[in-house]
């Protein structure tokens, strides 16, 4: 990552008040971005975004993505260069209760934001974020290619799959080399599961863990067996700002989707994480199973990385057992209440950018 290409750079972040969107705003504020943020308020409390005080250095905007001309009176009053799409209803559980929210926010709040970049003639590059359930999943031992077929049995999965057929309509459609086309470049980047400090969402596992440990209580997990592609939050967030910077250079070269995951040794069951994170939070922690009927998630879920690696150049930085250790570290001084939580993370992404550095 060319950490000069950020600075003074117009950059217009949807999702800015989540957990993922906060350390965002911080990794950007730290390069010196001109940075403006579009999200709902943030939806836990607490919440990532009010302990890092993350509305501290950027234009911070509280309006909803399905709000078709507010989306599009934001993007014109930012006249962003780069535009960073981390806006959803992220939460499978969730999706159960809501469907039609969740395609409502995650597939027209898709379009809305990519309708205003088209008329938006400062945009030079655009990431949409979306997950790794987009596809039709198998339950594969092998890892997932970008072009396996998009599916999803959940409501949140499959919103995920529409979101990358809609930014894959609209980039053909507007946004590729050609008279009368947008001079910007439209990419997506499906993530792996991701943890670190700062996330609160409801039915997720490390929070669930985190608070039950905070309280001195059992941890209940629901599925030990399920295999995800873990990741610190900074990794793919490091992939979404170096994509987003080869998508400016303006050619198709990177106008795809990008699978950003883990080496293939951190796609650990959930009953590893739990184990790992019970000993290094202490010795007084434990879990037990959940034996209540639970709606259908999938069992198993593998990344193939090697497109990522190949053409973007990059790699992960800190294997699982370093992020379980990251983000332990960051929750027990924030439960600790004697740490500034802004300056410790712009710690961990300052030392996260050294570890890239030295790679």
């Amino acid at each position: 990552m060319n950490k000069a290409f950020w600075n003074n750079r117009s950059v217009l972040l949807t999702g800015h008040t989540g957990f993922k969107g906060s350390w965002m705003s911080l990794w950007l504020q730290s390069l010196g971005a001109k940075l403006t943020g579009y999200a709902l308020a943030p939806q836990t409390n607490p919440s990532m975004f009010d302990a890092v005080d993350a509305a501290k250095g950027m234009d911070h905007r509280i309006a909803d993505i399905r709000d078709r001309q507010a989306m599009l009176d934001a993007v014109q009053a930012a006249q962003p260069e780069v535009v960073i799409h981390m806006a959803a209803q992220p939460l499978v559980r969730l999706s159960y209760d809501e469907p039609v929210e969740t395609f409502d926010t995650n597939v027209m709040g898709t379009v809305n934001l990519l309708d205003a970049c088209r008329q938006c003639p400062s945009v030079r590059s655009v990431v949409v974020v979306t997950t790794d359930k987009c596809y039709e999943n198998r339950e594969w031992i092998w890892g997932y290619r970008e072009d396996e077929a998009m599916g999803g049995h959940d409501p949140y999965s499959a919103s995920k799959g529409c979101a990358e057929l809609v930014t894959s309509a609209y980039r053909r459609s507007f946004f590729q080399r050609g008279d009368g086309m947008h001079p910007a470049r439209l990419a997506t980047a499906r993530a792996g599961n991701v943890i670190g400090g700062g996330d609160w969402a409801l039915d997720r596992l490390i929070p669930d863990m985190v608070q039950a440990f905070s309280r001195g209580d059992e941890v209940v997990i629901r599925s030990p067996h399920a295999i995800r592609p873990w990741q610190h939050v900074l990794e793919p967030l490091g992939a979404y700002l170096l994509l987003a910077e080869k998508l400016h250079a303006g050619t198709d070269d990177f106008a795809e989707a990008f699978n950003i995951g883990p080496n293939q040794s951190d796609a650990q069951p959930v009953s590893w994480i739990v184990d790992r994170m019970t000993a290094s939070w202490s010795d007084s922690a434990s879990w037990r199973l959940d034996d209540q009927v639970q709606p259908h998630e999938a069992t198993s879920l593998h990344l193939d990385i090697s497109k990522a690696m190949a053409r973007l150049n990059w790699k992960p930085t800190l294997d699982l057992a370093q992020a379980i250790d990251w983000l332990v570290a960051w929750y027990r001084a924030f439960y600790e209440g004697s740490t500034d939580m802004r300056e410790l993370t712009l710690s961990q992404i300052s030392q996260f950018m050294n570890g890239i550095e030295s790679k």
